[in-house]
């Protein structure tokens, strides 16, 4: 996949997700983590249990959200 436009302060941070058995929780947690401000993508890959996002949020607003939707979260690769 290819975006052909990025804002210019905008980062990437990749995520593990704990907890995700099938591609519905994939799907619950690309939506609650397209859902915090600052996020410009958000991907959720099942098989390999992590999520990139790129836009402005910070780690903890990422975590926060997969927390609260059920899943367990932490940073692997913070923004940069």
């Amino acid at each position: 996949m290819t975006s052909t436009s990025h804002p210019s302060d905008a980062s990437r941070t990749v995520l593990s997700i704990t907890g995700m058995t099938c591609g519905g929780c994939a799907n619950t947690v690309t939506r609650v983590l397209q859902g915090v401000a600052g996020v410009v993508r958000a991907e959720v890959e099942l098989e390999r249990a992590q999520a990139v996002v790129e836009g402005t949020a910070p780690a903890a607003a990422l975590v926060a959200a997969a927390e609260g939707a059920g899943f367990g979260a932490a940073v692997v690769e913070p923004n940069g």
